[in-house]
């Protein structure tokens, strides 16, 4: 997926030399975490962010809290999901983009990216979602991929959504189709079912036991 079309240009990265003053009237005026600082040779050096800026007196300037600077940023080369990853990474809605030269040539923006990820099979396709647990050092992902498609369920996507260190908790997205079959597959493999679902028949087939031995214990 090529994301060259997403980076905007429309804000250079501000001097080493200017004022803290003319950052905090920026930041007054955008929605931006961050904004980019490049040196005297117009080289990108990385970001300040809000919080720190507002932190600095007024008539400081950018070159008094270099230390503050924050040097994130991807390539035009990077795929998307590393972007993804490095917006969570950097708690930062902007993304300067730099080439192989360590050209500035730009920044991505953050809801950018993020509709790139709704655009894809795990969120755009029908289907139900299916959270599991398991131990972090005996899931399998190829395990799970096999459980889905020998239940003839259609795989649309699978993470890790939270992990522990003992407990690895994994999202997974399939068809409607074959739902019911892979959950008790899961289960018979000893995965957690997290999640729940009207067609999890061993949920129903537990709740009619239980009204059965109520039933007999009222007796």
């Amino acid at each position: 997926m090529q994301l060259s079309q997403y980076i905007i240009n429309d804000i250079k990265p501000l001097s080493i030399l200017s004022e803290l003053s003319e950052l905090k009237l920026f930041f007054n005026e955008l929605t931006y975490s961050h904004i980019p600082i490049q040196n005297d040779d117009h080289q990108y050096l990385g970001c300040l962010s809000e919080t720190d800026v507002h932190c600095f007196e007024t008539d400081k300037t950018v070159k008094d809290c270099a230390f503050a600077i924050e040097g994130f940023h991807v390539r035009d080369t990077t795929n998307w999901l590393d972007v993804l990853e490095a917006f969570a990474q950097n708690y930062s809605n902007i993304m300067p983009v730099l080439d192989k030269n360590n050209n500035y040539l730009g920044y991505y923006e953050l809801n950018d990216i993020i509709n790139l990820f709704n655009d894809t099979p795990f969120f755009s396709e029908a289907g139900a979602i299916i959270v599991i647990e398991k131990g972090t050092n005996d899931y399998s992902f190829s395990e799970i991929t096999q459980i889905v498609e020998s239940n003839d369920a259609k795989l649309y996507g699978i993470f890790i959504s939270n992990m522990t260190s003992e407990m690895a908790q994994i999202t997974i997205k399939i068809g409607h189709s074959g739902l019911n079959d892979v959950i008790q597959t899961l289960r018979r493999y000893s995965y957690k079912i997290v999640s729940g679902h009207e067609e999890d028949t061993y949920i129903e087939n537990l709740k009619e036991r239980s009204d059965y031995l109520n039933k007999y214990l009222n007796m």
